[in-house]
């Protein structure tokens, strides 16, 4: 190996072996396999970012931090105090206001920035979904003669189920989260469970609680997906949450793809 060669190989080892710093907003079963994948890879020091809303989150690998940022702003301030080379979204997929200020903050702090969008649900054959635009809208579509409602999309959007309760008192409401939600339905129940959930598993709770209809965001995925089908087994409508509109950037749908572009960056930044 010549001199010049052995310069030009030094300088991209050194280059190489620089450590950078990933900053992941988690929350998702697939932040916390991301997680643990890049805590094995050397030179990337992993911090995962959790806005605090499960008290029992999953065990994750590497640096947790806990909280909001403050907007946009906040987490611009963030990235650029703690020199952070890489942003990993890899939030819920109908996280919307987070997901916005990221794509924000990375524009303001100048880094590398991915979402890492699981794909939604597609309706198929035997579906009977109601297609709606936010969870509020998913309590006003709920027909007035179902009676039973499973209500799987999260504990922190009930306002608008207790204020149809007041309209249609004799229905009847399931709640499944991680933890109890902060608004108490009259004439609910509430199960505290963490998935992934199998088919014999919704089918059977589906039957047991005679349920007669199911309100879903389409947060895609494998952990829920058992319900979906079990509803189209069971002739079950589903009131349907659309996501909501995603910012432009590169997106992936799979953790390899991501550790992917993660290290093709790392060489090229």
């Amino acid at each position: 190996m010549d001199l010049i060669n052995k310069i030009f190989y030094s300088a991209a080892s050194a280059r190489y072996k620089v450590v950078k710093k990933v900053l992941i907003l988690g929350g998702t079963g697939d932040a916390v396999k991301l997680a643990a994948r890049l805590a094995t890879i050397p030179e990337i020091e992993v911090i995962s970012s959790l806005a605090g809303r499960t008290k029992k989150p999953s065990a994750l690998v590497g640096q947790v931090r806990i909280g909001g940022f403050g907007g946009a702003e906040g987490l611009a301030n963030y990235l650029q105090e703690n020199a952070i080379d890489f942003l990993i979204d890899a939030t819920h997929p109908c996280a919307g206001q987070i997901t916005m200020n990221g794509a924000i903050a990375v524009k303001a702090a100048n880094i590398h920035h991915l979402m890492l969008v699981r794909p939604q649900w597609e309706k198929v054959s035997g579906d009977n979904w109601i297609e709606v635009e936010s969870v509020a809208a998913a309590a006003q579509a709920i027909p007035a003669s179902i009676n039973r409602v499973f209500i799987t999309s999260g504990r922190q959007q009930l306002e608008p189920f207790l204020q149809r309760s007041q309209i249609y008192p004799e229905t009847w409401y399931l709640m499944r989260s991680i933890d109890p939600p902060d608004i108490e339905l009259p004439n609910s129940e509430v199960l505290l469970d963490r998935g992934p959930f199998s088919l014999e598993q919704e089918r059977q709770l589906l039957r047991d609680y005679q349920i007669q209809a199911i309100v879903s965001k389409n947060s895609g995925g494998e952990a829920t997906c058992a319900k979906i089908i079990a509803a189209r087994e069971l002739g079950i409508p589903i009131i349907m949450v659309q996501r909501p509109a995603s910012p432009e950037g590169e997106k992936v749908t799979g953790i390899e793809d991501a550790i992917a572009w993660l290290l093709e960056s790392r060489i090229n930044f």
